[in-house]
């Protein structure tokens, strides 16, 4: 009888159907999670309109349109454009992103995942993604309303810019991938998201821009991701490269934050 084994050096049929398979049922999660992700106007209220509201707010205060010698004859509404950019960067990664992806594990669909094509990663991946988007969304909307409301200029080293946001993103992404892991349950993912938060909000200049603040304390800010990352907006807006170091500093907490995500993040 003759042998019905495939020919050697060959993959399975099952491999290769295994492939595109899985392919698909990424591309379905994505677009599945797309969809509930867009029926949360919380999320969406908070990560991509919030920011620019607070920038309507503060551009229309009379004293901060005015020129300023302090900061180098910029106005207070000039550092406040990427202050909001942060202010939506923090929003989605420790505060947006944590309830969602525990309420997941805590109701076994990760577990129940890991049956299917789906691993649990892809779901993760796609939250990382919708987050990350929303985030840029949120950026660009409040850089066209500083240009045409208040006349803030748009970003002279675009490059730079567009590097500091994706690095900082990543750093927020893995600080609310961090949460997510420590927490288990998702009222105690709100609970540590909020505790971060503020503190993330405060290195990030919401409060008082990291540029205003006295020496020492803005030393002090400059370690943190959020506090190095306003100075690398800053400078790149205004035509500067982003000094390595708070490009490095940043990206330093974002793989130290990911590593310990990776570390104890349980998928049940």
């Amino acid at each position: 009888m003759a042998s019905t084994a495939p020919p050697r050096g060959s993959a399975p049929a099952s491999a290769h159907r295994s492939a595109p398979a899985r392919r698909s049922a990424s591309v379905a999660v994505l677009r599945a999670e797309a969809r509930l992700f867009a029926r949360e106007p919380g999320a969406l209220f908070w990560i991509v309109l919030f920011p620019s509201l607070l920038l309507t707010i503060l551009g229309l205060i009379p004293s901060f349109r005015e020129v300023s010698a302090d900061l180098g004859g910029r106005r207070v509404v000039d550092l406040y454009v990427p202050v909001v950019v942060l202010l939506a960067v923090v929003t989605a990664g420790p505060q947006a992103m944590p309830p969602v992806l525990t309420g997941y594990r805590e109701r076994g669909i990760l577990r129940r995942m890991s049956t299917t094509p789906v691993r649990p990663r892809t779901l993760l991946t796609a939250q990382f993604a919708l987050h990350g988007a929303a985030t840029l969304v949120s950026a660009a909307l409040a850089m066209a309303i500083g240009r045409i409301a208040f006349g803030v200029a748009l970003p002279e080293q675009p490059a730079g810019y567009v590097l500091a946001l994706l690095v900082t993103t990543a750093s927020a992404l893995a600080l609310g991938a961090l949460v997510c892991s420590v927490a288990r349950t998702q009222k105690m993912a709100s609970t540590l998201g909020s505790a971060v938060f503020f503190p993330a909000m405060f290195t990030a200049g919401v409060w008082i821009p990291v540029q205003a603040m006295p020496e020492t304390l803005r030393s002090i800010v400059h370690l943190t991701p959020f506090g190095a990352a306003s100075e690398a907006l800053n400078r790149a807006a205004g035509g500067a490269w982003p000094a390595w170091t708070d490009l490095g500093v940043t990206g330093l907490w974002a793989v130290l934050l990911g590593a310990a995500a990776v570390r104890w993040f349980r998928w049940e």
